[in-house]
């Protein structure tokens, strides 16, 4: 019995729309990850970039549960003394609710080199609305 092995020219990529609203930001981030990935189709190959386009919308209206609206911060740190910046998730969610999902996707996908090139088939929005109706997305339901 032989093994089907993915190869970069074999990959039919699919664009995927995630709605975020009222979900936990962790169970729609983990399943970003795992379409970016292409983990869930019948061809994953572990070394080979087969993942799909995936389009969250209403991302301003995932949430957070227990505590780690008030609790959790974003820190960044800009190399110098002192350059240590941190951002409440609360203020986080307000003004940039995007890169707060972005975040949460990035910290779920593997640390190597093709997490960058997954990253970019990643495609987060604010509102309803998104830019990519000529895609012709399916909408992720399962």
């Amino acid at each position: 019995m032989s093994t089907t092995m993915a190869t970069k020219a074999t990959v039919e990529r699919k664009w995927y729309v995630l709605d975020a609203a009222g979900k936990p930001m962790g169970k729609t981030a983990a399943l970003a990850a795992d379409l970016l990935r292409g983990k869930l189709k019948p061809t994953y190959t572990p070394h080979v970039d087969c993942g799909d386009f995936v389009i969250i919308i209403n991302a301003e209206q995932a949430v957070l549960t227990g505590k780690k609206l008030e609790e959790k911060k974003f820190r960044r740190h800009s190399g110098w003394i002192g350059g240590l910046k941190e951002v409440k998730y609360k203020d986080l969610m307000a003004q940039r609710p995007e890169f707060a999902m972005k975040l949460a996707v990035k910290g779920m996908l593997q640390k190597n080199n093709m997490a960058a090139e997954q990253l970019t088939r990643l495609k987060v929005y604010r509102g309803a609305e998104h830019k990519h109706a000529a895609q012709k997305p399916e909408v992720w339901d399962r």
